[in-house]
């Protein structure tokens, strides 16, 4: 399920509806929420959190024309799975800005390192950043897109309850669930055709 301006609260009704909402999608973000490390955690994106994203954006920004509306649609409609894959938003999170950038510094191409493991699939890894170059020779964003495009055999895998195991395969971060938690399992195979 995509976004479109009917599954878009007016502002008016958003104010009301905010507070619910916030809490629904703080909790639901809890089981969408991979930590690999002290430094680096995936947020798989669905269409709950897409829907919260862009009613922040027209919150804050006060959009409320029909063209503008449709563009912030246009912008995180992409990072909705569609049944085939995983999308996740991968954040690389050091508080000190001095310790930060030494460490994005050392860590350029680790957004092409992040992987997923379904049962006795091979890793596969994500595809970063399509919309545009986040990183470049001197140093990687602090925030990257990924998708992850799953195959049929994998898809099925995941449906009927296989492990599911994320890392990270980069020198300068190297991590590794074996398996994540069941309700995070069990949510990621429901993003699944």
């Amino acid at each position: 399920m995509k976004l479109d301006r009917s599954r878009i609260w007016s502002l008016e009704d958003y104010a009301a509806k905010r507070a619910a909402f916030r809490a629904e999608v703080i909790a639901h973000k809890k089981v969408r929420r991979v930590v690999l490390g002290p430094n680096a955690t995936l947020v798989f994106e669905d269409f709950t959190t897409m829907k919260y994203q862009v009613q922040e954006m027209l919150r804050v920004e006060r959009i409320f024309e029909a063209a503008a509306i449709n563009d912030e649609i246009d912008a995180y409609n992409p990072l909705i799975p569609d049944g085939g894959n995983w999308k996740a938003t991968f954040m690389i999170e050091y508080e000190d800005v001095a310790e930060r950038r030494v460490a994005l510094a050392r860590m350029i191409g680790l957004e092409h390192r992040v992987w997923v493991k379904i049962g006795d699939h091979a890793p596969l890894f994500a595809l970063a950043n399509e919309d545009l170059a986040r990183s470049n020779d001197e140093k990687t964003a602090a925030v990257h897109f990924l998708r992850f495009d799953l195959t049929p055999a994998q898809i099925a895998s995941a449906k009927s309850g296989a492990p599911i195991a994320i890392g990270i395969d980069h020198p300068a971060l190297p991590y590794r669930v074996d398996s994540i938690p069941e309700p995070i399992r069990a949510s990621l195979a429901g993003d699944l055709d």
